[in-house]
């Protein structure tokens, strides 16, 4: 079961990163300053490293991976044992592979998941302005952290930090409403090195048992 929920809040966390980004500030230089930061990517590639801590402070999983991603909507996450996962969103669907299951779960991105703070990496930054309030503040040096809060009491969760290092996003922290926080931070970045297409898709064996959300 904990597996079963960490497993969860990894792949929250990666929606977060190509769903839509709508975020509304009550300074608006933040939002802009975000905007531009992201939209300089071009592609996007690292490799990670993912904390999940419990209510209590505890860490509940520690997991490696790797991420590639390209404008428009291309997305490649790759989670290694012992949670291996696999997600992949080509711009109009995103694919979950957990090898452990057996499964591939197909999701559109329809308006529900476009609503959710997303396309960090991958997709469409212009409009900032309606969903999330967004503040910034300096760390020192270059470091620079976003703060991101939903204003709907629907959301997933409560905030979401996104710490630039200059131009480079460098980790994301997400917390939710149960107070379980997770950890991404990202090594061996490289920004806006080409990438081709194909290297955006999910290959699986055959037999594995496919679910299509078509909510």
């Amino acid at each position: 079961m904990q597996q079963l929920l960490v497993k969860r809040a990894l792949t929250l966390l990666v929606m977060l990163m190509f769903s839509s980004v709508l975020v509304a500030d009550d300074n608006q230089d933040a939002a802009a300053s975000l905007a531009s930061l992201l939209k300089s990517y071009e592609t996007y590639q690292a490799d990670f490293i993912q904390i999940v801590v419990n209510e209590n402070g505890n860490k509940v999983q520690e997991t490696r991976g790797s991420l590639k991603a390209k404008r428009p909507g291309l997305f490649y996450w790759e989670t290694r044992a012992p949670l291996s996962q696999f997600i992949v969103s080509n711009g109009d669907q995103v694919e979950v592979y957990d090898p452990d299951l057996e499964q591939v779960t197909v999701h559109n991105l329809d308006e529900q998941v476009q609503t959710t703070p997303a396309l960090l990496l991958s997709g469409e930054v212009d409009n900032l302005e309606e969903t999330y309030r967004v503040s910034t503040r300096e760390m020192g040096g270059e470091i620079r952290e976003f703060t991101l809060k939903p204003r709907s009491e629907d959301s997933l969760f409560v905030s979401l930090r996104l710490r630039f290092d200059g131009n480079e996003l460098q980790e994301m922290r997400m917390q939710d409403s149960l107070a379980q926080l997770s950890v991404l931070s990202f090594d061996n970045i490289q920004l806006n090195q080409a990438v081709k297409d194909t290297a955006f898709t999910l290959d699986y064996p055959e037999g594995v048992d496919v679910i299509r959300d078509e909510n």
